[in-house]
């Protein structure tokens, strides 16, 4: 893909998509609005032993920002759906769900299990509703019965769970 000439390069159905892409507004520029996918992406692979900032997890890693939420939180399930079948057809083996809402999809749950058959992982965070026990109050995506999905609840730097995480089996 060559940056910003307004052609779909590649021929992926997507145009200007060098960084990954924004479902939300429907173009190449994933930036993130909100800066929580910026704090997470950093969680997971900022660069360790440079002397800036943070170290992440790991730090031989390659990030593709996709954003299907809007500046303000808000999207939809349907640009979920997009954002993970467009990281599946680009080869993403992994992909950091830290979002959560609107209830249980049968278009999301089939996503998922596709991303499966091609060996993708579906992180997802547990949720962050003060404790609420997703085993009686499921939520999605962390809740859908599919063995790829990891769900992952907060814990605070003494590795306890935090006061806001969601909790269940």
């Amino acid at each position: 893909e060559i940056p910003n000439n307004n052609i779909d390069d590649d021929n992926n159905g997507f145009v200007d998509d060098y960084h990954g892409y924004d479902f939300a507004y429907g173009d190449g520029d994933p930036m993130d609005g909100d800066s929580h996918g910026t704090h997470v992406s950093g969680t997971i692979g900022a660069v360790g032993n440079n002397g800036i900032g943070v170290t992440g997890v790991t730090w031989d890693v390659q990030i593709m920002a996709l954003k299907f939420l809007d500046d303000n939180g808000n999207g939809f399930t349907s640009d979920a759906v997009l954002a993970l079948n467009y990281a599946v057809a680009m080869g993403a083996t992994l992909s950091n769900n830290s979002w959560g809402g609107g209830g249980e999809s049968q278009t999301m749950l089939a996503a998922i299990q596709s991303a499966r058959g091609q060996g993708h992982i579906f992180v997802a965070a547990a949720g962050n509703n003060n404790g609420n026990d997703n085993d009686v109050n499921p939520h999605y995506p962390s809740n859908y019965d599919v063995d790829n999905v990891v769900s992952v609840a907060s814990t605070t730097h003494n590795d306890t769970l935090s006061g806001f995480s969601n909790i269940g089996a």
